[in-house]
């Protein structure tokens, strides 16, 4: 399919843009909002991700997926950087997200300069910033001024979106956070990092049986990979082929059979969303700017005001 005609793709972008505008506005946060407090946060944060990135190439995906595990479940308040029995931490959905040490060593930091100023829930959405830049995508400017949630329950977590989800639970996903069809097109190129388990996709390359949506090549490839993987390789595999570098290749793979997952691949088959993955394979510049966009907008979700706290530790509550 083209292009969005010029004057209909101008009236979709002012409305994602001012979309964003009303929710920032009611998540009442602010980039300035440490500027008298702690004006060296962004920089100690980034300082802590950059060293984790350069020792190991993963960091910044799991970062990232991090973020958006923390935001989709009680809103962006840190709860999924809580230990103990029956936290968010502990359920399926999040076994195997990593990187919990960086955010403790920014902590670490930030503490050491500006104590009980900074919460953990500002620090992992500066973070999620930094892995994005660090990997060559977008800056953007983090609004800042969340608290920290008291509250992880592991049960809740099973509203994050599978890999195996439809475009339109994705959809209602989404929406139930504020979110708009764009925002779940732009944010699933976050994809653009890391790997995935074979566990998630094997149905989707059973020998005899494999997704017709998926290119006959590719799915043979994978079946190659996850026969030789085990579970002392961790079982992943990329989820493409740029995985430790953020561009836009993950949408032209989709448009060529390749997304991994049934959630990716579905972007591209449903006619409510397949326009987006076209447009963003063909305008990388288009989707660092509305990728930004979006992460401020997923950064207002259900933002925590006098009913959370600056946590001293963040795997505990105060």
């Amino acid at each position: 399919m083209g292009v969005l005609p010029a004057q209909s793709f101008v009236k979709f972008f002012v409305l994602f843009l001012l979309v964003g505008e009303s929710l920032a506005n009611k998540g009442k946060l602010s980039v300035s909002y440490y500027d008298s407090t702690c004006p060296q946060a962004d920089e100690l944060v980034y300082q802590a991700v950059r060293k984790a990135a350069m020792g190991d190439q993963k960091v910044p995906a799991r970062l990232l997926r991090m973020f958006f595990h923390d935001c989709f479940i009680r809103g962006c308040d840190g709860s999924v950087l809580l230990d103990g029995n029956g936290t968010e931490k502990t359920a399926p959905p999040n076994l195997s997200l990593g990187a919990f040490d960086v955010i403790d060593a920014a902590k670490a930091k930030v503490e050491d300069a500006c104590p009980r100023t900074v919460s953990c829930a500002d620090i992992l959405a500066m973070a999620a910033r930094d892995a994005v830049v660090l990997s060559g995508g977008p800056q953007w400017k983090v609004l800042k001024g969340r608290k920290d949630g008291r509250v992880s329950i592991a049960e809740e977590t099973k509203e994050l979106p599978p890999p195996n989800s439809t475009v339109t639970k994705l959809i209602q996903s989404f929406a139930k956070r504020g979110l708009s069809v764009g925002d779940l097109v732009v944010l699933s190129g976050a994809h653009t990092l890391g790997v995935s388990s074979c566990t998630s996709f094997s149905s989707r390359i059973n020998t005899g049986n494999v997704d017709p949506a998926m290119d006959s090549k590719f799915a043979t490839k994978l079946q190659g990979e996850c026969s030789m993987l085990n579970a002392a390789s961790g079982n992943t595999v990329f989820l493409d082929a740029t995985a430790v570098k953020f561009d836009n290749n993950y949408y032209k793979r989709l448009t060529r059979g390749k997304g991994v997952l049934t959630s990716d691949q579905d972007l591209y088959n449903d006619a409510r969303t397949r326009e987006l993955v076209n447009l963003y394979g063909r305008h990388k510049g288009l989707f660092f700017s509305e990728f930004a966009a979006s992460m401020v907008r997923m950064g207002n979700i259900g933002v925590k005001g006098e009913d959370g706290e600056v946590s001293l530790n963040c795997r505990v509550v105060n």
